[in-house]
């Protein structure tokens, strides 16, 4: 460890006291605080009562469409943490309801800054000098508002530019109460709110926990950085940049690091004018995430467009680590398994795959898994099937996952979350591309740049195996003999189907 990252030091146990933490703030209390909880039950109840009085009976998609605006509104009175948690929600299209995921992307933009004069005392305090001995210069105004944190662009003594990322006062035992609360209140709702059964809210919850804990400290967020720069660096992967976190000043409350701009994630349009080729960005941020996850087991796992930019040059400038995935190396090659079993259509090897990581109950019979879930029936093209087919689909398949202990793992959530993410980006920067010859692309640059340790780590060698997409064409429910599908098809494939789901509204 260079001598001039002081800040470092210590942090695997500060990591590991993070996690051990969690099950005590999560677990259930008899008397929760007690003005938090009344202060909480009032705003969620308020928000579940109005739902059940004046939208429950409108229609599926109304009735949820007036919870998720209820529980957004209550969530913006409840503060950071409830923030937070929306904000988690946000990233969650496809898993979550719909109606839910657009009603909390409004919790992004909907965070008021601290004043400048708390900003100060943090940074004064945390640094242990007055703001003028350490910045040539520091903005009062604040480039970004969020519910943990905000962040200030500054100019240190020797010119550099850096943005400087404060946490906000006594947010890190406001999260400690309000997961208290949470806790407490997470079992009364099961049941009673309709969120994704395979969800449920003490599940969310305790996911919620182990993200947010994390982001309370900021050396683990700027190790994060430096562990997923690594990554970058020993693989060659030169289209992603990570901004350097400073050697001396960082602290548990403080983060000064590199600054870097570029064109806005949505500004697909400006990075075309600029000559930019955006399925080649698309393609190198999948490729470098899939390296990070199972070559390595360290990811970002919050990616969505306020955390990424893309410079002039078509390098993507990756931000926000507060959130990171991390797999331990059971765990990470579990999850190498289930990748590349995917590309070889090998469904047993992903179903023990998925009992490694924690997403099936351990004594599951594999067999009966496959068998249960229609994993080694024939592929069916559900643009086919009626509205009844499809819900009878739907509700067998969660049943008969529920039967067999199925569960998100926070690991695994993170990255279905960041994947789905990746997803809808590809509506903006590659919409024509043939997803199909895609996914055999990547799997055969996995083959070729890393078959020989794929091989070593899971006994298996891509470079001897041919790439087989029926699991693939079987997943996004298209006919076996399907041989091209572009985003723009794929999205029509899945509105014929969402008005199936909804045509009984």
């Amino acid at each position: 460890m260079p001598d001039d990252l002081l800040w470092r030091a210590g942090l695997d146990l500060v990591r590991e006291r993070t996690r051990d933490d969690v099950p005590v703030l999560t677990r259930r209390r008899r008397l929760p605080p007690a003005r938090r909880i009344l202060v909480s039950a009032w705003w969620i109840g308020r928000a579940i009562a109005g739902w059940y009085v004046l939208d429950r009976r409108r229609g599926r998609t109304r009735s949820r469409a007036g919870l998720s605006r209820r529980l957004r509104l209550a969530f913006e009175h409840l503060g950071p943490t409830y923030i937070k948690l929306g904000q988690i929600l946000s990233s969650g299209e496809g898993i979550f309801p719909p109606e839910l995921v657009g009603q909390f992307k409004l919790l992004r933009d909907h965070v008021p800054a601290e004043p400048f004069d708390a900003v100060r005392r943090t940074v004064e305090a945390d640094l242990g000098r007055p703001l003028g001995e350490c910045f040539a210069e520091f903005s009062p105004t604040p480039l970004a508002a969020a519910s943990i944190a905000q962040v200030h662009a500054a100019r240190l003594q020797d010119g550099r530019a850096v943005v400087v990322k404060v946490q906000r006062p006594e947010v890190a035992e406001l999260v400690r109460r309000d997961l208290a609360v949470m806790s407490w209140l997470g079992p009364l709702l099961v049941g009673r709110i309709p969120i994704a059964v395979l969800a449920n809210p003490p599940a969310l919850i305790e996911l919620f926990a182990e993200t947010i804990v994390e982001e309370l400290d900021f050396r683990l967020e700027a190790e994060n950085m430096l562990d997923i720069a690594g990554v970058l660096a020993a693989t060659d992967q030169r289209s992603i940049v990570v901004p350097r976190p400073h050697p001396r000043l960082v602290t548990p409350r403080v983060l000064v690091m590199e600054r870097l701009d570029g064109f806005s994630w949505d500004d697909v349009a400006g990075m075309r004018a600029a000559g930019i080729d955006t399925e080649a960005v698309l393609r190198a941020g999948v490729v470098s995430f899939l390296e990070g996850a199972m070559l390595f087991g360290v990811f970002h796992g919050d990616l969505h467009g306020g955390n990424l930019f893309v410079r002039p040059d078509g390098r993507v400038a990756l931000l926000d680590f507060g959130i990171t995935g991390r797999l331990d190396e059971e765990r990470r090659l579990a999850f190498l398994r289930l990748v590349m079993g995917g590309t070889m259509n090998d469904v047993r090897g992903q179903v023990e795959a998925l009992k490694s990581l924690g997403a099936l109950a351990p004594d599951a019979d594999t067999d009966q898994v496959v068998h249960a879930l229609g994993l080694d029936a024939p592929a069916q093209d559900v643009t086919e099937l009626t509205a009844d087919e499809l819900t009878a689909q739907l509700r067998d398949l969660t049943k008969q996952l529920l039967a067999y202990g199925a569960r998100m793992p926070k690991e695994l959530m993170l990255f279905v979350k960041d994947i789905l993410f990746l997803d809808g980006a590809v509506s903006a920067f590659a919409p024509d591309v043939d997803l199909l010859a895609e996914v055999a692309a990547i799997a055969t640059y996995f083959a070729a740049r890393h078959g020989g340790r794929i091989a070593a780590e899971i006994g298996v060698d891509p470079r001897a195996r041919p790439i087989d997409l029926s699991g693939v064409r079987s997943s996004l429910g298209l006919a076996p003999e399907t041989e091209r599908l572009s985003y723009r098809e794929l999205q029509e494939r899945r509105e014929a189907v969402r008005r199936k789901l909804t045509e009984g509204d």
